[in-house]
């Protein structure tokens, strides 16, 4: 349960209200007031997902389910042995004794070398998985705010292709709102992708 962050709410195509998660759903409850049904969205703008909130009762009793809410998300299992001030967790991994002969001749030990190689292996796959979870929170809002809209679907193939130039022309007729939010969260996409081409050239 993600509550890190910046979050948006949206009434059909109307962006309403835009900030922490605590902002946001007190926002939507003082408008929402006593209503029972609410036809207001909260996005996250990290995955692009809807979150489930329930609205009944008072701004009172939303404020209580907002902090329970936080406070399980929040919530993280013991770190165990270790040396958790500095960050560090102890579990155990399984290797041959050829990589413990291996790690045993590395500068500052077997724990330091696995470190850094782990470091180098996120730096080289950073740019891959950041594309692709770009398009997921881009694909996650389009397909529940503007999935019924002309053009999503060759908004989604122009997504996928990181073709700046035909997602644009795709979601150009779409509600001024959602296609400013759109881009907000595929705007990178294409950034990087340009980037990533230059750098191959």
């Amino acid at each position: 349960m993600e509550t890190q962050g910046t979050y948006t709410a949206f009434e059909g195509p109307d962006r309403l209200f835009k900030g922490n998660l605590q902002e946001v759903v007190l926002k939507t409850k003082k408008r929402l007031g006593r209503a029972e049904n609410s036809s207001i969205l909260i996005f996250s703008d990290a995955t692009g997902r809807t979150i489930d909130f329930n609205f009944h009762g008072s701004e009172k009793d939303v404020y209580r389910r907002l902090e329970t809410y936080v406070a399980q998300a929040g919530n993280k299992p013991s770190s165990g042995p270790g040396r958790p001030r500095l960050g560090v967790i102890c579990r155990e991994i399984s290797l041959l004794p050829r990589h413990w002969e291996w790690l045993a001749t590395q500068p500052g030990g077997a724990s330091a070398a696995i470190r850094r190689l782990i470091e180098a292996a996120k730096k080289k796959s950073a740019a891959r998985g950041s594309i692709e979870q770009l398009q997921e929170r881009a694909y996650q809002f389009m397909t529940v705010i503007a999935g019924d809209l002309a053009g999503y679907e060759e908004a989604l193939r122009a997504l996928y292709r990181a073709d700046r130039k035909h997602f644009l022309l795709n979601i150009d007729d779409w509600p001024c709102d959602v296609k400013n939010h759109v881009m907000e969260l595929a705007g990178p996409i294409f950034e990087t992708s340009s980037e990533s081409r230059q750098r191959r050239e």
